[in-house]
């Protein structure tokens, strides 16, 4: 072991995003020692690229908002899948999140009034959104990040955790590398948390960046704690199309929600042709006045058809694609221009509101979007699914383990509202680290294996052995057909064959992933780290696709071409992932917790 740093932390925190920093931030509050990991540099998470705005019923647009309609909102979004009791927390606690988040620093958009302004977005009863412009992410962590640095957190950047290390049941740190050097490091923590965002990389066409790659979730299955509902994945609506270097980046909802419409290559609006019944049922007589743009003064009128849940977008633009009306790049027009028509200095009122929308087309695509359509598809974006954790506490099944933000699972069911994503990481981020530095405080110093480390360091050394059998492209090479395999066999729309077919060539990949070196050495190796991400990326592929051949339906962001409506005998339980005693996966059904009456009665209030 003189190979390998020892640094040791009362709480460990990995990942540096929305949900990792404000769990750092807190845990730190209560007095105890704590560490922050990161795979990149402190300021890129994900989290940026978070752009329409944090949900929360502060009601300071539509006076009728409160949090028992948030969470009937969000509950309905999930298909009723959700964990209620997070469903619940979020709802109450997101408003007061957001507050601190403005008394720390963050500088959200005004009503005329002074207050957060909030703005529509899809499934969501009431304009609910704070947000500054399209960038909310980036001003999140900003504000986290400012105010963490004055909190004594210690902060270990471009490290990547390969193994956590367990003292008996309980967890007891983790094993990781520097990125820049290959230096090994041993993290010594009595409480560890999960933060590392979501599974994006395993997808071919995706708004996530290199980090999302299943991390967090395959290091706590691997210790033992469970996955729950990997087969929702949320495919956005909106992200670009062309040209292909930058295929995939996210085209916010905020778009949309600012008054932005979808039309074919025929021109039409085709979203009026494919409106549930409960959602035709509160509009006016007609579409067209039912589903006008919603100006400051007009927040009565109903909301636009291009704001249903982002499961239900996603696959009318598929619809339109593979029955010839789709644009000339495969996907549809999100024109945001026409609200000329509607409003005086549009443009201006673009620019303001689309900051980033606006130069991202302009500098990426050659497109002013307030004179011209923007091509749009769907884009692999976020995993309902992740680590299954306790709802008051973040606790894993492994003692001392916590998770939050995307890489954990409860909130959303079967499909995210969107704007959840980033409330979901301030009020389960804080729960989490409140939680973790209690644990700590109540624990006495843990101990680590020097065997398991050694094995975690011969693990991770074995991609750089000359002896192994090279594969033409290596690591990558596996990635890509992995990438190939998810986005064909387990995307948007799926059927039983395709996906069993899926199951067998990931089995074929993990032995390919086995014999992949990375010449060179552990200095500046690209390629290492590639090999390194493979076990991670298989293992979440493999959880994705095993989860949903057992939901033989179609619910959420789980579509079936071979089952394709929704069944009630597949309403009442969670499929569960754990790893079994001979490391096989294992897939079983567990029934949902009876909710409360108070809870149920406030659903069917908000029919």
């Amino acid at each position: 072991m003189t190979d390998v740093e020892t640094v040791e932390h009362d709480v460990l925190i990995i990942g540096a995003g929305g949900a990792g920093l404000r769990a750092a931030i807190e845990a730190s509050g209560a007095g105890v020692s704590v560490g922050l990991v990161c795979k990149s540099l402190l300021g890129k998470a994900h989290t940026v690229m978070a752009e329409g705005g944090m949900a929360a019923a502060m009601a300071n647009v539509d006076e009728r908002d409160s949090w028992r309609t948030h969470f009937a909102d969000t509950m309905r979004g999930g298909y009723y899948l959700n964990n209620w009791r997070m469903a619940q927390i979020h709802a109450q606690q997101a408003p007061d999140r957001v507050r601190e988040l403005e008394a720390w620093g963050a500088v959200f958009d005004r009503t005329p009034a002074g207050k957060i302004n909030q703005r529509n977005f899809g499934g969501h009863a009431h304009p609910r959104l704070a947000h500054v412009g399209d960038r909310t992410g980036l001003e999140m962590i900003r504000t986290l990040q400012d105010h963490g640095i004055h909190q004594g957190i210690d902060v270990h950047m471009e490290c990547t955790v390969t193994r956590l290390l367990k003292d008996g049941e309980r967890v007891a740190g983790a094993f990781g590398y520097s990125r820049e050097l290959g230096k090994f490091m041993v993290f010594k923590a009595k409480a560890v948390v999960m933060a590392t965002g979501g599974i994006g990389r395993a997808y071919k066409v995706t708004s996530n960046s290199w980090e999302y790659t299943g991390d967090g979730q395959t290091l706590a299955y691997d210790a033992g704690a469970e996955l729950i509902d990997m087969e929702f994945v949320q495919f956005h609506p909106t992200g670009m199309v062309w040209p292909p270097s930058v295929r995939g980046i996210l085209v916010t909802e905020g778009v949309r929600g600012e008054g932005g419409i979808l039309k074919n290559s025929h021109g039409d609006r085709f979203m009026f042709r494919d409106i549930p019944d409960n959602y035709k049922s509160s509009t006016a007589d007609t579409p067209e006045e039912g589903w006008r743009y919603v100006t400051k003064t007009d927040i009565d009128a109903r909301r636009p058809p291009e704001l249903l849940t982002r499961d239900h977008v996603a696959r009318c633009i598929r619809r339109e694609v593979r029955e010839g009306r789709g644009s000339p790049h495969g996907g549809a027009f999100l024109d945001i221009a026409w609200i000329k028509e509607k409003i005086p200095n549009a443009e201006e009122h673009i620019k303001k509101k689309l900051p980033s929308m606006y130069h991202q087309f302009k500098e990426l695509a050659g497109i002013d979007i307030t004179k011209e359509p923007m091509e749009v598809g769907p884009t692999t974006h976020y995993v309902m699914g992740g680590i299954r954790v306790d709802g008051e506490t973040q606790m894993t099944a492994v003692p001392g383990l916590y998770a939050a933000g995307e890489c954990a699972a409860g909130l959303h069911g079967a499909n995210r509202l969107g704007g959840n994503s980033l409330s979901d990481l301030i009020v389960f981020g804080k729960l989490a680290g409140e939680h973790a530095a209690a644990f700590a405080k109540q624990r006495a110093t843990v101990s680590v294996s020097e065997a398991e480390v050694k094995q975690a360091q011969s693990d991770a050394l074995s991609p750089l052995d000359s002896s192994r059998a090279t594969l033409v492209g290596g690591a990558y090479q596996v990635q890509y057909e992995l990438q190939e395999l998810m986005q064909d066999k387990v995307g948007i729309v799926r059927t039983e064959a395709e996906m069993l077919e899926a199951i067998d060539a990931i089995e074929l990949l993990k032995e390919k992933a086995q014999s992949v070196s990375a010449p060179g050495n552990r200095q500046y190796n690209p390629g290492w780290h590639t090999a390194l991400d493979l076990k991670n990326l298989l293992t979440v592929s493999e959880a994705v696709a095993r989860s949903a051949v057992r939901r033989r339906e179609s619910r959420g962001a789980h579509t079936r071409d071979d089952f394709p409506e929704k069944d009630d005998n597949y309403s009442a339980f969670n499929f569960i992932v754990r790893k079994g005693p001979d490391g096989e996966m294992q897939v079983t059904q567990e029934p949902i917790p009876e909710m409360p009456s108070e809870l149920r009665q406030i659903i069917e209030d908000h029919k």
